[in-house]
């Protein structure tokens, strides 16, 4: 991902500009150890009006309250790490990005009371145009069932703190060894969450229905397709939903900031909308295109321009 061209990118660093190689921590670092912090993944495009950052101030403000669950005390504003953001895609000269604030505790000292340790703010970025191949929006993903359940307390699941992410990576590590692109994860009642990092969306009978938010992230993202959809006219409900109702469905999208919107065409052996793109994804996805890109005239004030 990053090549020899980000030696000469910055990294904002507790209130200063440091260059991407001289950014390290400690490696008695106590976030590295017990997993205790937080982060945000955000995204900006280019867009007519020049380059502009997707919900930053929702972003922003969830990084602050998933830092409150964890009794982290961010020693900034949310106005202050809005403006790190900014600062990063300016001295950077990005005009697409994405972006990532994270919250880590200091090397002052190890052990579970985690007492008397520095709370470390990072905002990097980088040019990061697919998460996927390029082509999955277009064609579509395959997802498997995943044997690792979701957490089951919404304190964790519903924010981005670096622990809990353990269970994404080795469900995704799953999905991939078994050939497909993505994991399909289950709550521990046995009803569909999300993927490793998305939330999902599926349809039947022109019916968008998404998990509830009691076990799985409300994605930024998430929130958005919502608006977007009933905007133009879609019904969204959202509810308890069984794998058994999932592989019967007409069309299925994943969400997030990584992956915009991305169609899933095959769900474990069951290909879905005949393999190829659903013409309510393909309008969302359009949709969702025209918001982040500042095309619908931003009348949602979702994009904070930076210049």
């Amino acid at each position: 991902m990053f090549d020899l061209t980000y030696k000469n990118k910055k990294i904002w660093k507790n209130g200063d500009l440091v260059s991407w190689e001289e950014c390290n921590v400690h490696s008695l670092t106590h976030t590295l150890h017990y997993g205790v912090g937080v982060f945000e993944g955000v995204r900006a495009y280019n867009t007519d009006n020049g380059p502009a950052i997707f919900r930053v101030k929702e972003h922003t403000e969830r990084l602050f309250e998933a830092s409150k669950i964890v009794n982290i005390d961010i020693p900034y504003s949310i106005e202050e790490i809005i403006e790190a953001q900014k600062t990063v895609l300016l001295k950077n000269n990005f005009d697409e990005a994405y972006i990532r604030p994270i919250i880590y505790l200091g090397n002052e000292s190890l052990g579970l009371r985690a007492e008397d340790l520095s709370v470390n703010v990072i905002v990097a970025a980088w040019e990061w145009p697919s998460y996927m191949d390029p082509e999955s929006k277009q064609k579509g993903i395959s997802v498997v069932k995943s044997p690792y359940k979701q957490y089951k307390n919404p304190n964790w699941s519903n924010y981005k703190i670096t622990g809990t992410y353990v269970n994404s990576i080795v469900a995704l590590q799953d999905a991939v060894a078994k050939g497909a692109d993505e994991a399909l994860i289950l709550d521990n009642d046995g009803y569909i969450s999300e993927g490793s990092g998305e939330n999902i969306f599926f349809l039947k009978d022109g019916l968008i229905m998404t998990p509830t938010t009691k076990n799985c992230l409300n994605g930024i993202t998430r929130q958005s397709v919502i608006e977007i959809a009933k905007d133009i006219g879609h019904k969204v409900e959202e509810g308890d939903w069984s794998y058994e109702q999932i592989i019967e469905c007409d069309e299925a999208f994943f969400t997030g900031t990584a992956v915009e919107v991305t169609p899933i065409t095959k769900i474990d052996e069951k290909v879905i909308s005949n393999g190829t793109v659903g013409s309510i994804t393909k309008e969302i996805q359009t949709n969702y295109d025209n918001a982040v890109l500042g095309t619908d005239d931003n009348s949602r004030n979702w994009l904070t321009y930076i210049k």
